[in-house]
């Protein structure tokens, strides 16, 4: 892949990102997982997601009740192209509650998003995050 090539890959692939963290804003789970593939997967400490509806419904729960009026700090640490059509972000993020501007320490997450690319499409397909 040449370097042309990387950047706009990337650029598309932090985009999908940025799109995730605007329906957060918008407490929209359904724009939140317009960019999962159906089967995909989500890990968070003690939580498993299997599908891109169990994604949704549980962020529309999360939405509903404590997740209102949050946002997230996302800082991309590592954006790679491992293989083909499959791109590999590494973040550090943190949620900032209704009113917060700084989030505690300890709710610093390291963050892993699998995407694939599919008819020209970057899509999520795994995502993972634990403890900073």
């Amino acid at each position: 892949m040449n370097d042309t090539a990387v950047r706009t890959d990337r650029d598309a692939v932090l985009d999908v990102l940025k799109g995730v963290y605007t329906a957060w804003v918008a407490n929209d789970a359904d724009t939140f997982v317009a960019d999962y593939e159906p089967e995909s997967t989500s890990v968070l400490p003690g939580v498993f997601r299997n599908g891109r509806e169990a994604v949704r419904a549980g962020m529309a729960a999360g939405f509903a009740g404590p997740l209102r009026g949050s946002s997230v700090l996302d800082e991309p640490q590592l954006v790679r192209f491992p293989a083909p059509d499959t791109a590999v972000v590494t973040s550090r993020a943190a949620i900032l509650m209704a009113g917060e501007t700084e989030p505690p320490a300890d709710r610093w997450v390291l963050a892993t998003w699998t995407l694939v690319r599919r008819d020209g499409r970057w899509l999520i397909t795994a995502y993972h995050n634990c403890a900073a």
